[in-house]
C-alpha cells in the first residue's frame, strides 16, 4: 500500500487538470525575535525583531498546499485595496496559484494575522478584519467569479471556511449544486455550528471540536463518532473525514476508520487543516480512495506541525515522509504473538479475510515472491509464520539457512503482500494456526490438502485450503547450486 501511496505522489500534477479553492483568504505575518527584559513603561516583554515572514494563510494556504503538491491550482477570494493584498496576490504568484478569480473589495481590508513570537513562542496576535457582512455588489462579482471559474471544470473544488463572511449559505449551496450537475467532488473545511449550508457536498473535514459543536455535543462524548455518522447522512455527504490532533483522523463513510498521528514533534498545528484537506483533494484527484488519499493527508499533517507557522507541505517533503515511513510499518510487520494476535483482533472487527503460509524462505527469489502474491489474492490479510534458523537446520541441514532470521523477516516485511510476519520454532506452526484461526491456509501445489498442516482445523472453523501453483525451476537449492559451481 505504501508503494502505491508513493507511486501517486509523484505524479501529482502529471495529469492535465486543476483544483479550485474557494474561500477566505489572509496574511499570515510573523514577526519573531528574543525577549530579555520588561517594559519600564508598562508590565510587558519587550521582544527584540531578528526576523519577519509573510506567508499565505486561510483558503490562500490551502491552495498553496496544492501547488507546493504540484498540483495546478486556482483561488477565489476577497482582498482589500491594500498593501497587504499586494502581498498575498505576490505569494501566491510565486507558486503559480492562478488568482485572476480573486475579487477586490473598497469597503474591506485584507485579513491579515500578525503573530509576534519569542523563539517558538507565540506572544500575542494582531488582527485585521471586517466584520460587516458581504454587501450585495461584492456577492455579485463572487458569484460572476465562481461562474467564469466553475466553466473551466476543475477536477474538484475545495471550499475552505475561516468565518470571515465570503462562503455565505447562497455561495456554499451555488457551488455545491451546480458542482454537482457537473459531477465535480466538493470538500469542505467547515466552521460555525450550522452545517446545512455544506449539504450536498461530497466531504467535510472538520477537527475534532468543530464535530462536536456541530453534533451540539462535547469532544469527551463516548458518542462522538455515532453522532457524527448521523451527521454525515444528515447532509447528504459521502464521507466525514475528523481530523483529531494526537488522535489522528477518523473517516466515517459506509465503515469508520481511525489513522493514528504519527506525528514526532508538534511545534505549531495552525494550518494544519489546509494541508489535510488539500492532501485529501490531491489524493482523490489522482484516483485514490477517501481513505488512501487521507493515510496521504494523515503523514502530510505530521510534516507541517513539525514546523513553526503557516508552512505549507511540499511534494518533496510528502515523498520523503511517505519513504520513512515505510520503513517503520514495514519493521512493525515484525511481530510476537501478543502482537500479532492484536491485528488478528482488530482485522476480524472489520471483517477481513485472514490468510496464513509458513516455510524457510531461505534466499528470497521470484518464486517466494509470486507465490505470496498468489496467497495473498485468496483474502485481505496475509499472515506469514517464519521458520526460525534452529528449525530451518533441523529441516534441511546444518548448512542452512543461508540467511539470518531476523534479515529473513525484514526482507519478506518489505513486501506489498505479506501483513504480518511471525518466526515460528517448534516443527510445525500448528500452534500459531490454532491461536490465529485463519480464514485460508495456504501451501504449495506440491503438497495435497491432506499434508498441509492444520488443514483440517482450519476448515472445523469453515476456513479452506489453497494450494497455490509454484514457479517451475525456482528453488533456494537450485540457486545454492549454482553460487557452489
Amino acid at each position: 500500500m505504501q508503494q502505491k501511496l508513493f507511486d501517486t505522489v509523484k505524479l501529482f500534477g502529471s495529469k492535465s487538470q486543476h483544483a479550485l479553492v474557494i474561500g477566505d483568504v489572509m496574511l499570515d505575518r510573523y514577526l519573531i525575535g528574543s525577549v530579555g527584559r520588561i517594559s519600564p513603561e508598562a508590565p510587558v516583554p519587550i521582544v527584540l525583531l531578528k526576523q519577519q515572514n509573510e506567508r499565505a494563510g486561510g483558503a490562500a494556504n490551502v491552495a498553496a498546499n496544492l501547488a507546493q503538491l504540484g498540483i495546478k491550482t486556482h483561488i477565489i477570494g476577497c482582498v482589500g485595496n491594500d498593501s497587504e493584498a499586494k502581498i498575498l496576490l505576490g505569494l501566491l504568484g510565486e507558486i503559480d496559484v492562478d488568482t485572476s478569480g480573486m475579487c477586490t473589495s473598497g469597503s474591506r481590508p485584507t485579513i491579515a494575522k500578525t503573530r509576534i513570537l519569542s523563539g517558538h513562542q507565540q506572544m500575542m496576535r494582531l488582527d485585521q478584519e471586517s466584520s460587516a457582512p458581504f454587501d450585495s455588489a461584492e456577492n455579485t462579482q463572487l458569484l460572476s467569479a465562481i461562474q467564469a471559474q466553475l466553466a473551466l471544470k476543475p477536477a474538484i473544488v475545495i471550499l475552505s471556511d475561516y468565518a470571515k463572511g465570503l462562503l455565505s449559505s447562497e455561495i456554499c449551496q451555488t457551488v455545491i449544486k451546480q458542482c454537482k450537475t457537473q459531477h465535480i467532488p466538493v470538500l469542505v473545511d467547515p466552521k460555525g455550528r450550522d452545517y446545512s449550508k455544506y449539504r450536498g457536498a461530497t466531504a467535510l473535514t472538520p477537527n475534532k471540536k468543530e464535530t462536536a459543536e456541530a453534533c451540539d455535543t462535547t469532544t469527551n462524548d463516548p458518542d462522538l463518532i455515532s453522532k457524527a455518522s448521523k451527521l454525515k447522512n444528515d447532509l447528504n455527504l459521502q464521507f466525514l473525514a475528523i481530523t483529531r490532533s494526537e488522535e489522528g483522523i477518523s473517516l466515517i463513510d459506509s465503515d469508520t476508520h481511525h489513522l493514528p498521528a504519527t506525528a514526532k514533534q508538534v511545534f505549531d498545528v495552525s494550518g494544519a487543516g489546509d494541508t489535510v484537506v488539500a492532501t485529501l483533494a490531491a489524493g482523490l484527484m489522482s484516483g485514490l480512495t477517501p481513505l488512501e488519499s487521507l493515510q496521504i493527508a494523515n503523514i502530510a499533517a505530521a510534516v507541517v506541525v513539525g514546523k513553526v507557522g503557516t508552512v505549507p507541505i511540499s511534494q518533496q517533503e510528502l515523498l520523503e515522509a511517505l519513504t520513512v515511513q515505510q520503513g517503520s510499518e514495514q519493521a512493525h510487520k515484525i511481530c510476537d504473538l501478543a502482537q500479532l494476535m492484536q491485528k488478528v483482533e482488530a482485522w476480524k472487527i472489520s471483517k477481513q479475510k485472514i490468510v496464513f503460509t509458513n516455510g524457510c524462505f531461505d534466499l528470497l527469489h521470484a518464486g517466494h515472491v509470486t507465490y505470496l502474491e498468489a496467497a495473498k489474492k485468496r483474502g485481505d490479510k496475509l499472515i506469514l509464520g517464519l521458520n526460525t534458523d534452529r528449525s530451518v537446520r533441523k529441516l534441511k541441514g546444518p548448512t542452512r539457512p543461508v540467511v539470518h532470521e531476523n534479515d529473513r523477516a525484514r526482507v519478506l516485511a518489505a513486501l506489498e503482500s505479506v501483513d504480518a510476519v511471525i518466526l515460528f520454532d517448534e516443527d510445525t506452526p500448528i500452534y500459531l494456526i490454532n491461536a490465529i484461526k485463519p480464514d485460508v491456509i495456504a501451501k504449495g501445489s506440491d503438497y495435497t490438502a491432506d499434508q498441509v498442516v492444520g488443514g483440517k482445523e482450519v476448515q472445523s472453523w469453515g476456513g479452506e485450503i489453497a494450494l497455490i501453483d509454484l514457479v517451475e525451476g525456482r528453488s533456494t537449492s537450485n540457486i545454492i547450486k549454482k553460487m557452489n559451481a
